[in-house]
């Protein structure tokens, strides 16, 4: 079945190839971009958040709607419902984001020109944490790897009735399932930090992706305030929420503050080796280090307040286009091939 999402008055300048082309984010599972009809192709789940069903998002030519098409059926209204959301939330298709695109471009000639500002995401705020906890003091390509190990753990630790034995477990399937909700990675026992070790590689990260589905599970985080928090614009409570993924160990600035730029707070950069380089090839910033990296990111983007995150995310992504190309055409198999430049958020 095929459902359409609405683009509104801005669907003339919404451009889904850009929209979901511009950051490391698309290239992990378990996202599949097919350049070929610049479609995005991943599991969505539906209302009971215990299912989920693979679909494929493109936007027909001139028409002010994406197209969702679902391999599956039926579904119920409120199923469609939570599709949509997720297809929205990822694209960043709403009114707070559009106002954020708009005034962005508005400071940004070159944003303005290229029709940048939109910085893809994850269907869920839980996905969007644990990413940025894979894109730690490891390669590229192993952020990858573990992204598609988790992936491929979802399918048997699914809450849907259908968890497979224990025996069978221990056996690797080949099939790529959605992304573990926290739900999920609490159900069971034996999803411990050691079996998310051995299963997916993912070392300590093990604890702090524990850690945060405890937070959900306990009520310290909620999807509900969340959601909330994404279409406002109190930067006291974006505040409040970095504060408080700050004190969960081992979210430093960086994971938190790539975090927030998910979420749409765009005032902290996630700043890392990478942002260095960028600076000191880029901005002439030869002495820029660890320790002048906050007086130098305020002074060359403090003037696109609030949205510091959006401009420096535009350099970057130009910048590596001109030496990679289009990130849009790059193949699956290739992804991981790109280890060199962090542009991706990789910190090692």
């Amino acid at each position: 079945m095929e459902l359409k999402l609405a683009l509104g008055e801005w669907s003339g300048r919404f451009d889904m190839e850009k929209a979901v082309c511009n950051h490391g984010f698309f290239m992990m599972s378990p996202n599949l971009w097919i350049p070929s009809t610049k479609s995005l192709r991943r599991p969505l789940r539906l209302a009971d958040s215990t299912r989920s069903v693979p679909v494929t998002i493109s936007h027909p030519l001139h028409h002010p709607f994406l197209l969702i098409q679902v391999h599956h059926s039926p579904i119920s209204s409120a199923d469609e419902a939570v599709i949509l959301e997720q297809v929205g939330r990822m694209l960043r298709i709403s009114k707070k984001d559009e106002r954020d695109v708009t005034e962005f471009q508005e400071m940004h000639s070159s944003a303005r020109e290229n029709g940048l500002g939109r910085i893809f995401r994850s269907p869920s705020f839980f996905e969007d944490a644990v990413k940025s906890i894979l894109l730690c003091n490891c390669s590229w390509k192993r952020s990858l790897d573990m992204a598609r190990d988790l992936c491929l753990l979802q399918p048997k630790i699914a809450l849907d009735g259908n968890a497979r034995s224990k025996r069978k477990r221990s056996k690797c399937s080949d099939d790529i399932g959605n992304f573990p909700s926290w739900k999920e990675l609490l159900a069971w026992s034996w999803v411990d930090e050691k079996y998310l070790i051995k299963q997916c590689n993912v070392g300590y990260r093990a604890a702090r992706i524990l850690q945060l589905a405890t937070m959900f599970a306990q009520g310290d985080l909620r999807e509900d305030h969340i959601a909330k928090l994404e279409q406002s614009s109190d930067p006291t409570s974006f505040e409040t929420l970095y504060q408080k993924l700050l004190k969960i160990k081992g979210f430093g600035p960086f994971v938190c503050s790539n975090i927030m730029m998910c979420v749409g707070f765009y005032q902290r950069i996630p700043s890392d080796s990478e942002t260095i380089r960028h600076l000191k090839q880029v901005h002439g910033k030869q002495n820029c280090s660890k320790q002048t990296i906050g007086k130098d990111v305020e002074e060359i983007y403090g003037k696109y307040n609030p949205f510091q995150c959006l401009a420096y995310w535009v350099e970057l992504i130009e910048e590596y286009e001109n030496k990679f190309g289009k990130l849009s055409k790059l193949e699956a198999a290739n992804y991981h091939l790109i280890t060199a430049p962090r542009y991706l958020g990789t910190r090692e």
